[in-house]
């Protein structure tokens, strides 16, 4: 079984500022866009965001790691019971230091990452998906929860709360942070289907491949026809429709939040068009943003959080 970290037998672990600086450089190596998003934050909340997704990354291991083929239900169990020492203000490991930091900073609760392990668990059983709900929960566990921890960091604009037109209402962009992280799911999952069909995967919904008369045997051996072609743009589609409802969640954010989120989010979806580009083979070509055209999507993003 994959071995987790005990309570650690150093007397002191690795300052704050040390901490936070590893968990930047983990993020800047695996998560190069997402990293680009965050430079736009203030630091407080970029050093909050680096330490979340470096726990998130950790959980995605366990199933998709180097030591996977250890991991088991009680890997997971003892990985929850770390979590809640951890948010009981006792951190494990160097990157924790950094998350007990942000969680004193900032109304994180507990569910989201409780989810996100409940996740990481269906990848030890499952690897087909027979329809889109299903899945959807799958996404929502594994990015939805994400798009949770993130809103809770942003936080929202207050003055919202006292427009005329508000009626009193709270500001809630749950719904929207939720959608904005199945859709980014939904795009990872469009864009490794080539690498995740080499280990036996297929997440796109089995009703779906059914509908274009694709088989799974055709996926294993990466046809790429118009079947295919017609079944990635309906998926497509049904991406797009999830950051078009995240979008409608930006405006209600702090307003030094909006920036970022606009760019991360233009820049994610940025990836449906390169797989549009690539004439929806992913099994040969990988879809990514190149530099230039990440750098042409900021002012759009600025000018989208100043007046929406």
């Amino acid at each position: 079984m994959l071995q987790l970290p005990k309570p650690s037998c150093k007397t002191v672990l690795v300052s704050l500022d040390d901490s936070y600086e590893r968990c930047r450089q983990i993020t800047q190596e695996y998560a190069k866009t997402f990293y680009l998003g965050t430079l736009l934050m203030p630091e407080e909340k970029r050093r909050a965001i680096w330490a979340i997704y470096v726990w998130c990354r950790r959980t995605d291991e366990l199933v998709d790691g180097a030591e996977a083929a250890y991991t088991t239900d009680e890997t997971l169990d003892q990985w929850e019971e770390n979590l809640e020492t951890i948010f009981a203000g006792h951190p494990l490991e160097d990157v924790d230091v950094a998350l007990v930091d942000t969680l004193e900073r900032f109304p994180l609760d507990i569910q989201p990452f409780r989810d996100m392990i409940e996740g990481q668990r269906m990848d030890l059983y499952r690897n087909r998906y027979e329809t889109f709900e299903e899945l959807k929960l799958y996404c929502y566990r594994v990015a939805g929860t994400v798009g949770l921890m993130s809103a809770a960091v942003m936080g929202v604009d207050d003055s919202r709360r006292t427009a005329p037109w508000s009626k009193g209402g709270l500001v809630d962009p749950t719904q929207e942070a939720i959608a904005l992280g199945i859709a980014n799911q939904l795009t990872n999952i469009l864009r490794d289907v080539g690498e995740d069909a080499r280990r036996g995967r297929i997440y796109l919904p089995l009703e779906d491949l059914a509908l274009f008369n694709y088989t799974e045997a055709d996926l294993f051996n990466g046809v790429v026809d118009d079947r295919w072609r017609e079944l990635m743009k309906f998926e497509i589609q049904r991406a797009r429709k999830f950051f078009v409802q995240a979008e409608s969640g930006v405006s209600l954010l702090s307003r030094d939040a909006r920036f970022p989120v606009w760019s991360a989010l233009m820049l994610y979806r940025q990836i449906l068009d390169a797989i549009e580009r690539n004439r929806y083979d992913v099994f040969r070509k990988r879809a990514y943003v190149s530099g230039p055209r990440k750098l042409l999507s900021l002012p759009l993003a600025r000018l989208r959080a100043e007046v929406l």
